[in-house]
């Protein structure tokens, strides 16, 4: 292992509650002897990969991890990551803490979906940068809270829709929070309709009102995103992938995947790792 910059900061107490803080920000070079497993830790942890392969296991879900991906790990709950043994990971990482990331990880869905794609890396690497620099001058908290806002909105940004469904009317939100965390069980809209409280017809036109489409439809959506990461990152075979997203039957996966995506499955993997960059 092989640390480029490790820094500690000393957060000021009076000010934790207003402004977010980075108790320990680092960059360095790994293979699978980086690995942290906690039950539980302080704060939240964002991990910009540069290079390499890596993983993070949440829930007891593991998510590949590789270069030019941001991960989000709640530090409060279970939580697992490290780097690959064939291809060892470079990564920009800090610890941060401070108000309402709880809710902001609810929002990001960052339970079910820690590694956030398609994000501007080079701006990404600029603000990690900016922070370990106010970290070593010992700057104001007020500097590093706006450098940290600046990481947070990174993966905002990253996550498409998501203006619109952080606007989702409450009676519907926990409906919703339960599809995207167990995308992969059987869901009924009745019992859906039950946690909201409302007739299944009645929860229906809501639904469709608030987020545009229906809640299967958002369902069926939401477990082909998660298998096309899974396509793309992984080996394992299109039949138990279509399962851990909640398919039993591969025909159906593979139709309402093709439908979505414009691909099969088996088109769709060979198309993303052909695209893969060996890592020097």
């Amino acid at each position: 292992m092989q640390f480029l910059v490790s820094h500690y900061g000393a957060p000021n107490p009076l000010l934790q509650d207003v402004f977010y803080t980075v108790p320990r920000a680092g960059h360095l070079i790994a293979g699978d002897e980086h690995h942290i497993r906690r039950d539980h830790f302080p704060g939240h942890e964002l991990i910009l990969c540069l290079k390499g392969h890596g993983y993070v296991r949440i829930g007891g879900v593991t998510h590949p991890v590789k270069a030019g991906n941001l991960v989000w790990v709640n530090c409060h709950q279970p939580h697992e990551h490290g780097g690959s043994a064939k291809s060892p990971w470079e990564v920009m990482w800090i610890r941060m803490e401070g108000p309402r990331l709880e809710r902001m990880c609810t929002i990001l869905s960052t339970a079910a979906n820690p590694v956030f794609e398609g994000i501007d890396v080079a701006a990404a690497r600029r603000t990690f940068e900016h922070i370990f620099a106010l970290i070593a001058a010992k700057a104001f908290e007020p500097m590093l809270h706006a450098a940290t806002a600046e990481l947070i909105a990174i993966a905002f940004a990253a996550r498409k829709g998501i203006a619109q469904e952080s606007e989702i009317p409450t009676v519907l939100q926990r409906a919703v929070e339960h599809m995207r965390l167990y995308y992969f069980e059987r869901h009924r809209v009745s019992h859906l309709a039950a946690t909201a409280g409302m007739s299944a017809p009645h929860f229906a036109r809501q639904f469709k009102a608030a987020l545009g489409t229906s809640p299967i439809d958002w369902l069926r959506r939401e477990r082909i995103n998660q298998a096309k990461r899974r396509l793309g990152d992984t080996t394992e075979s299109i039949q138990r992938i279509a399962e851990q997203v909640g398919y039993q039957d591969r025909f159906f996966f593979s139709k309402d995947f093709k439908k979505l995506t414009g691909f099969t499955p088996r088109e769709f993997r060979k198309r993303e790792q052909s695209a893969i960059i060996s890592p020097l």
